[in-house]
């Protein structure tokens, strides 16, 4: 999981140039995301997040910037490119790096199988000398070329300082994981008489090394380099075989050209790699983690204890919530640390305002369940807001030459109404579990502060407009409500429309004097809204989404945008002559249906029902000669799609998956290849109508939003434990101290940043939690042991010149 930023230093060879760049993401050499264009400028912020899930191996993550050219193929300025080994050493922190050249040579990726043996060898004369076999089994991994699989062969090489003994296997077309099981042999020293005792010379041993390379042949033009990786002699053992994974190189090691003269990029990285154990390993951990709304007190409970010796980490949370709501544990869970938190709040207008537990649970909450609601609500309006680009500058300080600022209060006005509106009527669309979230928060809140008329309302006015929607409008990017930042002047009005929702949605403010307001160019803006009617407005939102009467329903679902983007699809049925085989298309799918569009924003072409399809699996590579395919069995003809990179395909996969997964007439079985030449490629049935080879693969029957990987998430937590054992054994022994000593606390000043209400308790699921993170780790030890060292999932980084 990555989250990156950027921003770019120039360098010293175009400092009086200005250039439109812009930035691209890849794994090895599958490029995965790509920045808006900055234009011209030479120390340009990008500024963009992006999160995703890795869906295969790699060895490099890149980061390439290109200045964008209108007439020709845009320009490769530099990369940064890091090894997966060497993540972790940045992440979490920010750091400049120098870019390098984009050197063909250096641009490789995949691994290479090799099986290799010494042996001592008698000829028919009665000499003896030492012979190498070397057999190149096969690749992984081989990067595409022009977007195509390519067309490999392996040259393999015994090369020395007076040497260089070069066979070549065969070509093997429209692949990236070739076969080629061909072997080839090396006399390694000079053959000698037994009679003669002849020493062989060991020092040819020392220099000597297999080089193995791969190519792309490209028929009339020059062969691409792929990668290649070196083997020396001196490793093997008379007589032993040698078989092992190597990755692939850079040719020379790559290129080395210094940093300074291409300028800097400076990211944030977060990596998360976790290896995760067989389901049964984690029952412990899950058992104990989802008893904790029944522990008495809360705080004594294992999912309390986490979030109390990780508080100032905001990302712990996360996974906890994940594993609480999939098991519908959450609402106990939370209502529980919720009445903790009001019972030490002294002051009703301070409720959950800080950044506790409860509040942490809540915000992830809302941002896992609420994503479709906050597409329907504020999509249309924020896509308004981005694509018509009217000024709305209301600070005299910040207006521009020419600007009018009353046209802008007008404009302004006119924003902030429409994300009113569309919130306020929203109701109908809260998610279920949201609802009975702020009906407990409700109910908390009016006990704790029964005094308090309005307390009932801020206790769910602080959640659901300050903490969701205002925090959506001022950041749509990261709520995947637009695919980019916005640009600054943008992003200034959704600042502006934030803050007014913030105040608008806060109970009591609408009544509060104006001169209260911190902003004086606020003074007059805020007039228009101190009407009766808007209190009445958001007292019925709060009330329609935490009472205990039902919502009225249109009972029409809404249709919800849930992925939407370019691919390549395969012509359905016969080509007509001289028909493309595939071409490029929108595809958009919503909860009802699935269209592909010859344009974003054109009419679809074709609409496929999401009742109607019956089957969403992978496509073999060697169907199409394409990778990242899938396809999408419905009533009619599959429909074949290639996704333009590893992640898309991996989101598309499971986002249709989910969708469809409660179908009547969904397959057991599909064929992984295509029916060609009157025959089905993958098992040979002639029947285009034949049941598939292959089973489908199981879709977990959950809610879309709560698609949850329960022991993912229990290693994230495992991680989290264990990276916080000192904290854990301070707590320990903070419930020794106060269990034994019966009068004032006078605890040390650590042992006062944990909640420990009954020492007792606490010790005791701190104990439980002890013996199964030691259990875990032993786990985890077994399985390191097992993973040799040369394996497909370990291979072996080879020797470069």
């Amino acid at each position: 999981m990555f989250l990156t930023t950027f921003e770019r230093q120039p360098g010293n060879w175009q400092e009086s140039v200005d250039l439109c760049t812009f930035c691209t993401i890849s794994l090895d050499q599958e490029e995965v995301f790509r920045t808006k264009v900055f234009d011209k400028s030479v120390c340009p912020f990008y500024g963009e997040d992006f999160y995703f899930e890795i869906p295969r191996p790699f060895q490099c993550l890149s980061f390439y910037v290109y200045a964008k050219s209108v007439f020709q193929r845009d320009l490769p300025v530099g990369k940064v490119s890091i090894r997966k080994d060497d993540l972790c050493k940045y992440s979490g922190k920010e750091h400049w790096f120098g870019l390098q050249t984009v050197d063909p040579n250096s641009e490789v990726q995949g691994k290479v199988h090799l099986e290799m043996r010494l042996s001592e060898v008698i000829t028919e004369n009665g000499s003896t000398g030492q012979h190498i076999s070397v057999r190149i089994i096969e690749c992984k991994e081989l990067p595409l070329i022009s977007g195509q699989n390519c067309d490999p062969y392996a040259t393999v090489s015994l090369v020395g300082p007076a040497r260089s003994d070069q066979k070549k296997t065969k070509v093997k077309k429209k692949t990236s994981n070739p076969h080629f099981e061909e072997t080839f042999f090396f006399e390694v020293t000079r053959s000698y008489s037994r009679r003669t005792q002849f020493n062989v010379e060991e020092e040819d041993i020392e220099k000597l090394e297999i080089k193995v390379d791969l190519w792309n042949n490209e028929n009339l033009a020059q062969d691409v380099f792929l990668g290649e990786t070196r083997v020396p002699v001196k490793i093997l053992q008379s007589d032993h075989i040698h078989k092992a994974w190597y990755l692939l190189q850079p040719k020379g090691n790559g290129n080395k050209s210094k940093s300074d003269d291409l300028g800097s990029l400076r990211l944030k990285l977060t990596y998360i790699e976790d290896t995760v154990l067989p389901s049964a390993c984690y029952t412990p951990l899950c058992t104990l983690l989802l008893k904790s709304p029944d522990v008495k007190p809360i705080s004594a409970s294992a999912a309390h204890i986490l979030g109390d010796i990780c508080r100032e980490r905001y990302e712990v949370v996360l996974p906890m919530v994940r594993l609480l709501l999939h098991n519908n544990r959450f609402v106990p869970f939370v209502s529980a640390v919720a009445a903790l938190e009001l019972d030490n709040t002294q002051e009703a207008n301070t409720i959950f305002r800080g950044n506790s537990l409860a509040t942490r649970c809540i915000d992830d909450m809302m941002k896992i369940v609420g994503k479709n609601y906050l597409s329907v609500t504020l999509k249309p309006v924020i896509d308004e807001i981005c694509e018509s680009n009217k000024t709305c500058e209301i600070d005299p300080i910040k207006l521009k030459e020419g600007d009018n600022v009353e046209v802008n209060k007008e404009n302004l006005q006119g924003y902030v109404q429409k994300v009113f509106s569309s919130i306020t009527q929203s109701s109908s669309n809260c998610p279920p579990l949201m609802c009975d979230v702020f009906r407990s928060l409700r109910h908390l809140a009016c006990k704790r502060f029964p005094g308090d008329p309005h307390v009932q309302y801020s206790a769910v006015s602080s959640f659901v407009f300050l903490r969701f929607f205002a925090v959506a409008v001022l950041s749509p990017h990261s709520f995947q409500l637009r695919s980019h930042h916005p640009d600054p002047e943008i992003s200034r009005t959704l600042t502006l429309i934030s803050k007014t929702i913030q105040t608008l949605g806060s109970w009591g403010s609408l009544s509060k004097k104006l001169s209260s307001f911190k902003e004086t160019y606020m003074y007059d803006f805020f007039k228009s809204f101190q009407e009766e009617k808007c209190i009445e407005k958001v007292k019925k939102f709060l009330d329609e989404i935490s009472s205990n009467v039902s919502k009225e329903s249109s009972g029409l679902e809404d249709a919800v945008v849930l992925k939407e983007g370019e691919v390549q699809k395969r012509a359905q049925g016969r080509k007509p002559p001289g028909m493309k085989t595939f071409k490029k298309r929108w595809l958009r799918l919503t909860n009802r249906e699935l269209s592909y569009h010859k344009h974003k924003g054109k009419d679809a072409d074709r609409t496929i029902n999401v009742k109607n399809i019956r089957a969403v699996e992978k496509v073999d590579e060697s169907a199409f000669n394409r990778k990242n395919m899938f396809q999408v069995v419905h009533s009619e003809k599959p429909l074949y799609v290639q996704a333009g990179n590893c992640v898309e395909a991996s989101e598309w996969l499971e986002v249709l998956s989910q969708v469809s997964r409660c179908n009547e007439g969904r397959l057991a079985t599909f064929h992984p290849s295509n029916y060609t030449s009157g025959a089905w490629q993958c098992c040979q049935s002639l029947s285009s109508n034949a049941p598939g080879c292959k089973p489908c693969t199981t879709t977990m029957l959950a809610n879309l939003q709560l698609d949850i990987d329960c022991d993912r998430e229990a290693e994230r937590i495992f991680s989290l434990l264990s990276a916080n054992d000192t904290k854990l054994q301070s707590m320990e022994d903070a419930c020794a101290s106060l269990a034994v000593y019966q009068g004032p606390q006078r605890e040390p000043e650590e042992y006062s940043k944990f909640t420990i209400q009954e020492p007792k308790e606490t010790f005791h699921t701190l104990k439980q939690l002890r013996n199964i993170m030691e259990e875990l780790q032993r786990q985890h030890n077994i399985r390191n042991d097992v993973r040799q060292y040369g394996s497909l999932d370990n291979p072996i980084v080879g020797k470069t010149s």
